[in-house]
């Protein structure tokens, strides 16, 4: 348990130094959204490239494992949409909990925490698990987003809209790029990747800063328990169990990747739902409340899954 909070403990560090930061009047009103932009836009797009220009087909030999912790978070999404659809939510509102309820904070805590249970070996695995989440799952919801927001026009008119604002997004172009370069095997000078590795070594901070800044600002909007309890209890405990009955029993795994599949997908809801909710203004309050809770309760939860794994 100690060695979860020492890893945890940056986390809930810099969103109370972003919280204390804005009671005290030291930032502004205007600076959560001005540094989630500078995420978005600067530090994230670095980040994505950096990743994805240093993998190697290796990096990705091991389908099983990706269908195991990809099927994992389309279950928990569609579930998601489909409940939210039912409670009459708006489009995007529906996209951005289904996001939340999916979105393992895999870069932050699971990559620690897989080296510190499984050692050199949970590191493929947590690589793998953390491109599946911050691209292509974050591509996926960019998408759905767009096409939300342009459904009103004629299918010719929404098309060319959602090409024309991803085409223009950098979340969607750095980890393409990323893979060109990959493919083509184009040697990037130092200079450049240092330029990469600052900027993107800037997002996680500045992201759990913002989310700090926004707890502390009065909501002007009664926030949706029941939703949520439920992105928290559909991350915490949903996922991981879905992930289990894959990794486990359904495409059984080796024991190291089948125990990492279902650590990192017990992961807590991580800032990417909170940086497009902020970014297209749909549901900021639960998605920043939803983080602080599953992050707070994940302590208990993965201190379980870990004894667990041990045990068997």
């Amino acid at each position: 348990m100690l060695a979860i909070f020492n890893i945890v403990f940056p986390i809930f560090s810099l969103i109370f130094l972003g919280w204390g930061c804005r009671k005290r009047n030291i930032l502004s009103a205007g600076a959560a959204s001005e540094l989630n932009r500078f995420v978005i836009w600067l530090a994230l797009p670095a980040l994505l490239f950096d990743s994805m220009s240093r993998l190697t087909a290796a990096d990705f030999a091991n389908l099983r494992f990706i269908a195991v912790f990809g099927i994992g978070v389309v279950v928990v999404f569609l579930l998601t949409a489909w409940l939210r659809t039912r409670q009459r939510a708006a489009a995007p509102d529906v996209v951005i909990d289904s996001l939340g309820s999916s979105y393992a904070n895999v870069g932050f805590i699971g990559i620690p925490l897989c080296y510190l249970a499984f050692g050199h070996d949970g590191m493929p695995p947590s690589v793998i698990a953390m491109v599946m989440t911050a691209c292509l799952l974050f591509a996926v919801a960019i998408v759905l987003l767009e096409t939300c927001l342009h459904a009103q026009a004629g299918l010719g008119q929404t098309v060319a809209k959602v090409t024309r604002s991803l085409l223009r997004n950098p979340i969607m172009i750095a980890p393409v790029a990323g893979i060109a370069v990959a493919l083509s095997g184009v040697h990037i000078p130092s200079g450049v990747q240092q330029l990469f590795k600052i900027l993107g070594g800037a997002a996680s901070p500045c992201a759990l800063v913002s989310l700090g800044l926004f707890l502390a600002q009065p909501v002007a909007q009664r926030t949706q328990q029941v939703s949520v309890w439920l992105l928290v209890g559909f991350k915490l405990l949903l996922q991981p169990a879905v992930t289990a009955v894959l990794a486990y029993w359904i495409l059984p795994l080796p024991r190291v990747w089948a125990d990492s599949a279902v650590l990192l997908a017990a992961m807590p809801i991580g800032t990417g739902p909170f940086m497009l909710a902020e970014l297209y203004q749909r549901e900021v309050t639960v998605m920043s409340r939803a983080i602080l809770i599953s992050t707070t309760l994940s302590l208990p939860t993965i201190a379980l899954i870990l004894a667990w794994i041990a045990h068997h």
